[in-house]
């Protein structure tokens, strides 16, 4: 299961698991309709990148209808359960817990990768503990960087959330913040690498594009759609879209903004919309609108650059909206309205704009560059080259 590098010694690569149980949806097209989020694309395309330089790469997903085993684009894919199978409580451990172990020992990696919060950091460091493997977490969000914030419901789940994330062999942050937040809340040392990118798209002028304001994203809480709604009403002379599906335990707030989108004739409500195809929303979009205030970096963002759409936002990861040109960082519903008709009055300088962000995805696009980091941090990790982030941490403490 092992592959080579030519390089001037030849060395092992470890085998890598990706678990992610909603991957199956963006790594294949026949199961888009699923839905999918943020940190299932960022798992899939380092997944896909890994496979391009010879690492042998499987996920552990969930149960969709297809066979075990199967393979996409190189990556061998280990079913675990269907997202409703089991009785409520009992299917905690079964099939759950079980099905998951069960496809863990399956994968037989080297390495375990893991993202989000949850039950599932626990379950894959207990794994990793007793079959004497290694796994890396990363930060999805800067919300799993604080006790107080993650988003998990279950004292047990955070827990767990705790236990896995003490005991990982590396912690990666997608941000500065994320790094300095996790250190301080956590004692946990992390190594910054930032999110990859899709490859960038079509990028069309400003009278191509028929949709003045985009919404994207899993319709959440806490990324406060309501807002958007809110800026429909204050500017009925404009055209939104709303593309996004129901998020576990929050189909009330689905159906809340889909029956009030619906009663607004300047929205439209696009409802789920798979990752193979959210590209040519991003194509037909003037300015992406965010309204969440605590993300990590989110994909939506380094999308709608990619197709040259300003975004307009509460949340500015490392300043890259404001610093970079690349649209408008806002703070109240207020200037997020005036931000968007500035933009919008003016095509000259949104057509500036829009060649800034797609010139910016461009450039931060050379996935040769951005691997390189991933796979460099794998590697040290497998060969136990330089001092342990666990080890580090009990330094500092010491210190």
């Amino acid at each position: 299961m092992m592959a080579t590098i030519a390089s001037a010694q030849t060395e092992s690569l470890p085998s890598i698991c990706l678990v992610g149980l909603m991957n199956l949806p963006v790594l294949a097209r026949e199961y888009a309709h699923f839905g999918i989020g943020g940190m299932q694309v960022q798992q899939t395309l380092l997944g896909r990148q890994l496979v391009k330089r010879g690492f042998d790469v499987s996920m552990v997903v969930h149960d969709l209808g297809q066979p075990d085993g199967a393979s996409w684009d190189g990556i061998t894919t280990w079913r675990t359960f269907k997202p409703t199978e089991g009785i409520p409580v009992l299917r905690y451990i079964h099939p759950r817990w079980t099905s998951i172990w069960a496809a863990l020992k399956r994968a037989d990696a080297d390495i375990y990768y893991v993202s989000g919060v949850g039950m599932m950091l626990g379950l894959v460091a207990m794994f990793a503990r007793r079959y004497d493997r290694k796994f890396v977490y990363r930060l999805a969000s800067t919300s799993d960087c604080h006790p107080d914030t993650i988003h998990v419901r279950l004292w047990r789940d955070k827990q767990l959330y705790a236990y896995g994330l003490k005991r990982a062999d590396l912690v990666l942050s997608q941000t500065s913040e994320q790094q300095r937040l996790m250190l301080r809340n956590y004692a946990r040392t992390s190594l910054v690498i930032p999110s990859l990118f899709d490859p960038p798209g079509r990028s069309p002028a400003y009278d191509e594009r028929e949709i003045d304001v985009l919404w994207v994203g899993a319709l959440r809480r806490v990324k406060r759609p309501q807002l958007l709604l809110d800026l429909a009403r204050r500017l009925p002379h404009l055209k939104f879209a709303i593309a996004g599906g129901p998020y576990p335990e929050e189909g009330a707030l689905f159906e809340q903004v889909k029956r009030e989108a619906q009663a607004l004739p300047n929205v439209r409500f696009l409802g789920q919309v798979p990752y193979h195809d959210i590209g040519e929303w991003f194509e037909r979009a003037r300015v992406l609108a965010g309204t969440s205030e605590v993300e990590g970096v989110p994909n939506t963002y380094l999308q709608a650059w990619g197709h040259g759409a300003p975004v307009v936002a509460y949340l500015d990861p490392e300043q890259l909206i404001a610093n970079g040109g690349l649209g408008r960082a806002v703070h109240s519903q207020d200037q997020m309205a005036a931000a968007i008709v500035e933009l919008l009055s003016d095509p000259a300088e949104w057509t500036k704009i829009s060649a800034r962000c797609r010139e910016f995805a461009v450039s931060r696009a050379d996935e040769d560059t951005r691997v390189q980091l991933y796979i460099d941090a794998l590697r040290r990790l497998h060969n136990d080259s330089g001092l342990p982030l666990r080890h580090a941490e009990e330094a500092v403490e010491r210190s």
